[in-house]
């Protein structure tokens, strides 16, 4: 247990028995006990293998490489469509949890020898994305716009892609592009401060 991550299982929380359930069934695994991202990261030998995370309807056990797994048991999710290579096993009780510590200690033992045979996920590129129209008609139509986007890492020109396409009008898209402008200039992500 890492003194540093202590804090979380701590906190008063709707998941506060389940965390604490989770976080003895990894560490059963040899796994080192990590803090990032604000929340208990399990590494193997410096690469991050899984993560404990909560939301309001679950808590889950996230793998880095989820996507790589077997997953004999049909629980791993995708969280959303553009996630490439984490998947979740979500909970909504201890009890879930406890009937399936076999199972998920297979599932991080798995991860392990994934981490211990060097796999890589295969992660699409950033033209492999689709290109909001009304993001490209600025891009076209505005050479420093389009430079100063050309400019960003390929992270973020995703993710301003991806956070202008999942509005479903063109008048959000537009706004969010707007919105996103002094951003791009300053060349940061569309979530940065």
């Amino acid at each position: 247990m890492n003194p540093k991550v202590d804090f979380f299982f701590e906190k008063p929380s709707q998941w506060q028995e389940a965390y604490r359930q989770l976080r003895k069934i990894v560490l059963d695994t040899g796994l080192t006990e990590e803090l990032k991202w604000g929340v208990p990261c399990y590494t193997f030998q410096g690469s991050n293998v899984v993560l404990i995370h909560g939301f309001k309807e679950y808590c889950a056990l996230l793998f880095h490489k989820g996507v790589l797994l077997k997953d004999t048991e049909d629980m791993l999710i995708q969280q959303t469509k553009n996630v490439q290579s984490a998947r979740q096993v979500r909970f909504t009780n201890v009890k879930e949890i406890v009937n399936k510590t076999k199972t998920l200690k297979a599932y991080i033992h798995e991860a392990i020898e994934v981490e211990k045979a060097g796999l890589e996920v295969k992660m699409k590129k950033t033209s492999e994305f689709d290109m909001p129209e009304e993001l490209q008609d600025r891009l076209d139509s505005d050479a420093d716009f389009k430079e100063a986007f050309e400019a960003l890492t390929p992270g973020r020109q995703r993710g301003y892609m991806l956070h202008i396409s999942q509005a479903k009008q063109s008048k959000t898209r537009l706004s969010r592009i707007e919105k996103s402008i002094p951003n791009i200039f300053e060349g940061k992500g569309y979530n940065e401060t």
